[in-house]
């Protein structure tokens, strides 16, 4: 249900949330150290850990240049020369009814679309500063209420990524890791930093983009101690009691996740891995952080590239974006797939290709995705199990070779009390028994070698 409120009311909250010192007045302001959730937020817990498969879209000024999303930082673009990128953004072939339709058809349960990326461009119609796409761009219109509305129409939820950082932002100082030499002051008040993002997250939350399924903040990282023996000692203190005691007053349902790479926080409700499953560093984000009891999820790319990136052509086939999906859901994860839309607003055909697929895939095997958990056998080599109730789906994503009289031994197993087991989608048996070690040994029907995924079904045994 879409909140509207007065726009005298909105204009004086945020005018408090940027005076500085005059944060007290608003119980939003509530610090989060002893959180405890509302009974809508675990509702939401829940129901984002049966979705599975949502979409990631990052979009903005930077989608103009075609060379992704970090183009203001690798290239040393000033400040003064980036902004009028924006002149050229006029994105008039968006339609975010076809964009949402396309997702669903994808099987994607959510959306998470940057808000706010790193070179701090809004893009919706921000009362706080005119380097939006409203005030900035010959496009003049808000591109997050019409997708808001979508996702509401098409029963979509919608979560806003938001940078922490801001490499155009004068007060967004000291600077951090990324954005050096853009051409701002050598001077700046963090705190009134912060009161500026707190009250764009503010128009988010209270404005007319509806219940808002979650934040998804990025770039803590960027004012990151990498030489503290804490992983989570920071230069600089990003009040984060107060921004996410902020988020859960105005929408106590809304879920807060960070990519920050470290244990998770108190506030937050979610914890996420960037281009890795759960437990995994293969990119070399997570090498601090652990597993903690939040849902999860992984994020990743259909080709190498976040952001719009006209070069990049190393697509993910059909068959690795599968198996990425159903990793994510053994490892008690779920997948956000990303696609980065060309500036004129529409969405790469080989993107569309990818989606397609995706989805049906899923309409035929989404049952042994969707509203199941980690299986009781992690990640192995052939493949990973899931379950749902006393259902165990096991997924073959790599058949091992067979052994004598055809029979292929499933290792990891042994501790895996099964029953009558058949394959996905039929009543047909599939002969079993353990071997030597204990683990289970299955023949495989005809074509499971070249299949993406061949999916067992059982039920848990006594």
């Amino acid at each position: 249900m879409h909140r509207h409120f007065a726009s005298l009311a909105l204009g004086g909250f945020l005018f408090g949330l940027l005076t500085l010192g005059v944060l007290l007045p608003y119980p939003a302001q509530a610090e989060e150290a002893q959180y405890t959730p509302a009974p809508e937020n675990l509702e939401n817990r829940e129901a984002f850990q049966d979705d599975k498969f949502g979409i990631f879209i990052h979009w903005g000024v930077y989608s103009e240049l075609g060379r992704g999303e970090w183009v203001m930082n690798n290239e040393k673009i000033k400040v003064e020369d980036y902004k009028p990128v924006a002149e050229k953004f006029n994105p008039t072939e968006y339609d975010p009814a076809e964009w949402v339709a396309l997702f669903k058809k994808a099987g994607a349960k959510y959306i998470t679309i940057t808000s706010k990326h790193h070179d701090g461009f809004a893009l919706w119609d921000s009362k706080v500063t005119d380097w939006d796409v409203v005030d900035a761009t010959p496009y003049g219109k808000d591109l997050l209420k019409p997708l808001a509305e979508e996702c509401e129409k098409q029963d979509m939820k919608l979560f806003f990524y938001h940078s922490h950082l801001d490499w155009s932002h004068p007060d967004y100082y000291p600077r951090g890791r990324t954005g050096q030499n853009l051409g701002r002051p050598d001077e700046g008040d963090f705190d009134k930093y912060l009161n500026y993002m707190d009250a764009q997250l503010a128009e988010l939350l209270v404005g007319d983009y509806g219940d808002v399924a979650g934040i998804w903040f990025d770039g803590w990282w960027d004012q990151r101690d990498y030489e503290a023996e804490d992983p989570q000692t920071t230069k600089v203190d990003w009040r984060l009691d107060k921004t996410y005691g902020l988020i859960h007053s105005l929408q106590p349902g809304c879920m807060i996740g960070n990519n920050h790479h470290v244990a998770p926080f108190p506030g937050e409700d979610f914890q996420m891995f960037e281009r890795d499953l759960p437990g995994q560093n293969k990119s070399g984000h997570s090498k601090d952080s652990t597993i903690g009891d939040l849902p999860l999820e992984s994020c990743d790319t259909i080709n190498g590239s976040w952001g719009y990136n006209a070069n990049d052509k190393k697509i993910k086939s059909k068959k690795d974006l599968v198996h990425y999906l159903v990793k994510a859901a053994g490892q008690n994860a779920n997948l956000l797939l990303n696609v980065g839309p060309k500036p004129d607003g529409t969405i790469q055909p080989e993107f569309v290709a990818r989606l397609t697929e995706m989805g049906e895939w899923l309409d035929e095997y989404g049952d042994s995705i969707y509203g199941t958990r980690g299986g009781s056998v992690g990640l192995q080599e052939w493949g990973v199990t899931t379950t749902k109730g006393d259902a165990i789906y096991v997924h073959i994503l790599q058949a091992p070779e067979a052994g004598e009289e055809g029979w292929v031994t499933l290792a990891g197993t042994a501790d895996l009390a099964v029953g009558d087991l058949t394959l996905f989608g039929s009543e047909d048996e599939v002969p079993h028994q353990r071997g030597d070690d204990g683990n289970l040994q299955v023949k495989l029907p005809a074509g499971a070698a070249e299949a993406i995924d061949t999916i067992l079904v059982t039920q848990a045994a006594e």
